[in-house]
């Protein structure tokens, strides 16, 4: 029997959005627990060069890759620098998001298909790519949200991708159990990153989230990224096609 912890973390994990708010949590953590990890992201170098910091200084393994993962340059980009790496994938945690909090009177089709190119259709497309890299015991684990299952404030287009984000999540759980890969979803609460600041009301909102909750206080983005390296470390092996609402009791509070 094998005394190695079983919340520890092998091989690479690649986290898309990962160097800013929950997925820059993600990164330090799997890092942290002993992951090779690729921290994609788009546009801001600043922010992935204070990861690359932050991780250096830890002594923790971990590179970024800038990459529009909506493209196929971007996703030929990422799947060879995981190649370059040597080492078989065991996981992907998508991290990556976008939306416009417009009401229903104001969205366009182009603001769906932006949203959803990017919070689903992405995952589909990095696991298919990828799929012949993958360990025996990969996981792969999507960053929803509460907007899934509950209808949001201006929230149409981002919650309607978040919904087929996580039936993406159950029928990949499915069909690539056979292949050692479980799948699962977490959706936190109200977490106070920089993508509220797109949010009308912002301020107001968290407040009253935190106020909501059973805790008092809102998620951190440190207890998000703890619950994925939970999904995707061995003490987990028997959870697949799941979906585990971090958000401190909120949804139970009638």
């Amino acid at each position: 029997m094998s005394s190695e912890s079983p919340f520890k973390l092998r091989g690479v994990f690649l986290v898309t959005g990962g160097t800013r708010g929950i997925g820059r949590a993600v990164s330090l953590q799997f890092a942290d627990a002993g992951a090779q990890v690729v921290a994609n992201y788009v546009r801001n170098e600043q922010a992935a060069l204070a990861l690359q910091s932050a991780a250096a200084e830890a002594g923790s393994p971990l590179v970024t890759s800038r990459a529009d993962i909506t493209t196929p340059e971007g996703l030929s980009r990422v799947e060879a620098q995981i190649k370059q790496t040597g080492m078989p994938l065991a996981g992907i945690v998508h991290c990556a998001a976008t939306g416009t909090h417009r009401a229903i009177e104001s969205l366009t089709a182009r603001h769906f298909d932006w949203t959803f190119a990017l919070n689903a259709r992405a995952l589909f497309d990095l696991v298919t790519r990828l799929l012949p890299q993958f360990d025996r015991q990969g996981s792969i684990v999507a960053v929803s949200s509460l907007g899934a299952t509950h209808a949001l404030p201006n929230y149409t287009a981002i919650g309607t991708s978040k919904g087929a984000l996580e039936a993406l999540v159950r029928h990949l759980a499915v069909e690539l159990a056979p292949r050692g890969i479980r799948a699962n979803a977490l959706a936190p609460g109200a977490v106070a990153t920089e993508a509220w600041a797109a949010i009308p009301d912002a301020d107001a909102r968290l407040a009253q989230a935190a106020r909501r909750s059973p805790l008092g206080r809102l998620i951190t983005v440190q207890e998000v990224a703890l619950c994925a390296q939970f999904l995707c470390c061995p003490a987990a092996s028997g959870i697949n096609g799941q979906t585990l609402l971090v958000d401190g009791g909120s949804a139970i509070v009638a």
